[in-house]
């Protein structure tokens, strides 16, 4: 239907990657019991795993993005179980920057084909496509 010169524009995950739109989870995904490659969107790294060393309560990234991860991994093998694909909600406590007490956050977890097809996940705000 489409030739390759009839694209105007594309903008791949793997670009999304590489600019920081997207920032891989890495091998812990594996350890949540992801099978696929997973990413998160910058706005859910910046609110919900991003943390700096100066902060008043101690946290750190790795077990921020762990909760994250495995509220995640736990949403998607409820929903494959009731036979659901493709945009799941979940919710992880996360204390938010200057605080101390955790809040209830929603996110969605987004399955879907890759680059190449490929199966691939991504860990987003509701509100972002």
């Amino acid at each position: 239907m489409f030739e390759q010169d009839d694209f105007i524009f594309r903008y791949t995950r793997a670009d999304a990657l590489k600019d920081g739109v997207l920032v891989d989870a890495g091998a812990m995904a594996n350890e949540a019991g992801f099978r696929v490659p997973v990413a998160l969107t910058a706005k859910v790294w910046a609110t919900c795993v991003g943390w700096s060393a100066d902060e008043r309560t101690p946290q750190d990234e790795s077990g921020r993005l762990w909760d994250v991860l495995w509220m995640a991994s736990l949403a998607a093998r409820a929903t494959a179980r009731r036979g659901d694909s493709g945009r799941v909600l979940f919710e992880v406590l996360v204390v938010p920057r200057g605080g101390r007490r955790p809040r209830l956050t929603r996110l969605a977890l987004l399955i879907g084909p890759g680059d190449q097809g490929e199966c691939v996940a991504t860990i987003l705000t509701p509100d972002e496509d």
